[in-house]
């Protein structure tokens, strides 16, 4: 049993006076940092002087500069300017209040125009990845590959993913001024905004040459979705598909919970992804269980907008030989973020590590550049004349069916 020991009063004048030596003490090295020890010299001195800079250079700008200016957001764009100059597409700074953006990146319910973008820009704009069906820009006409180079007059050249999306952003029922770059060719387009649920999961049973086939569709990882996709699963096993194809055209990826829940439908025990980083502890994914029957013939189905979690998704089906691939090669992100609060109620989301897959491939090639992506076992040409690649994912998985 642990009993709780009263203080004294003496100790707790020993302890106050203390406390006021450090300070005092703290405040004469600052003052004279040539006293200290030469490794807490640097160290001391270096924070110091940096936070002082940084402080004066504010004062500064807010005393004497000709025009008023607030000194907050200031510093919230100059925080996200030194983000973006690690020239990773992934690593965001978001200000206070700002975390909003972040949930609508992996929240299926979003108010805009129904599409998702590139993890990084282009020269002159940002680049669509997918146009979600029946949203506003699916009735405009917008397509995968499209350019949006400017926003209500606004040009997109120069800015990050995170400026141009909250250009786009805004409430339902108004509207937005769209210029896009189609084949080099601009388009004028004006779309009205609205709350557009992203549809993650959906189904349909096709029949190849008398043989059963579940399609599912899914279309990004976003919270609670690996459920969704279960009961998709569930639905064709029931309505008799003796084969599943898992199409993950254009899904960028989401969040990785829900990438190890997606690969678990589909493996039963063992590795989905190993995850490495200068500051994270190694960690080893393993299946979650309750996996449909290996034995029921599997395809995926990928391109080059396949990316981030839809790759780990299909890295791990490939690598444990539960599923054969087939399109082109995947987008190669091979690595990780992690979301950091910051005072003020500020976030940092930042790239902390690699992920691989079973077999110890990273598709990023080391770093966060686009990489090397996963190799399909049937390659299609998607620019080809032969059949699509939705025919040959089809024939694929009929000819595993026994």
């Amino acid at each position: 049993m642990f009993t709780k020991r009263s203080r004294s009063p003496l100790r707790d004048v020993l302890v106050a006076v203390g406390a006021v030596v450090l300070l005092l003490i703290g405040v004469w090295f600052g003052g004279h940092p040539s006293w200290l020890p030469a490794p807490l010299r640097n160290a001391f001195v270096s924070k110091t002087a940096n936070e002082r800079l940084v402080q004066n250079t504010l004062d500064v700008i807010s005393k004497d500069y000709y025009k008023r200016v607030n000194t907050g957001a200031l510093l919230n764009d100059g925080l996200e300017e030194v983000v973006a100059s690690l020239n990773d597409p992934y690593s965001h700074y978001y200000p206070p209040a700002g975390y909003k953006e972040f949930e609508q990146l992996t929240n299926p319910q979003v108010v805009g125009i129904g599409v998702s973008v590139a993890g990084k820009p282009v020269d002159h704009g940002i680049e669509i990845e997918a146009v979600f069906q029946g949203s506003p820009a699916a009735r405009a006409g917008l397509r995968h590959g499209d350019i949006i180079t400017a926003v209500d007059s606004k040009s997109l050249a120069g800015k990050t993913i995170t400026q141009g999306s909250k250009l786009i952003r805004g409430p339902a029922g108004t509207t937005v001024r769209l210029t896009v770059s189609r084949s080099g060719k601009p388009l004028n387009l004006t779309i009205t905004r609205a709350d557009v649920t992203v549809p993650v999961a959906a189904s349909k049973l096709v029949h190849y040459k008398g043989k059963a086939l579940g399609y599912l569709e899914f279309t990004q990882f976003t919270e609670g979705s690996a459920a969704e996709l279960r009961v998709q699963v569930q639905k064709m096993l029931k309505a008799g598909a003796k084969g599943l194809i898992l199409d993950l055209r254009d899904n960028p990826g989401g969040l990785l919970a829900q990438a190890v829940g997606v690969a678990s439908l589909f493996i039963k025990d063992g590795t989905i992804v190993t995850t490495r980083g200068r500051a994270q502890p190694t960690t080893v994914y393993t299946a979650l269980g309750d996996a449909i029957a290996t034995k029921i013939p599997m395809v995926v189905l990928v391109n080059r907008s396949s990316a981030s979690s839809a790759e780990i998704v299909t890295g791990a089906l490939k690598d444990r030989g539960r599923a054969k691939v087939v399109g082109t090669h995947t987008y190669g992100k091979g690595v990780f973020q992690q979301l950091m609060p910051l005072p003020a109620g500020a976030f940092l989301d930042i790239t902390v590590g690699e992920y691989y897959t079973p077999n110890g491939h990273n598709l990023g090639g080391g770093g966060v550049k686009e990489g090397k992506g996963i190799t399909p076992n049937v390659y299609v040409n998607p620019n080809g004349k032969g059949p699509s690649a939705l025919t040959v994912a089809e024939q694929t998985v009929a000819a595993e069916i026994h």
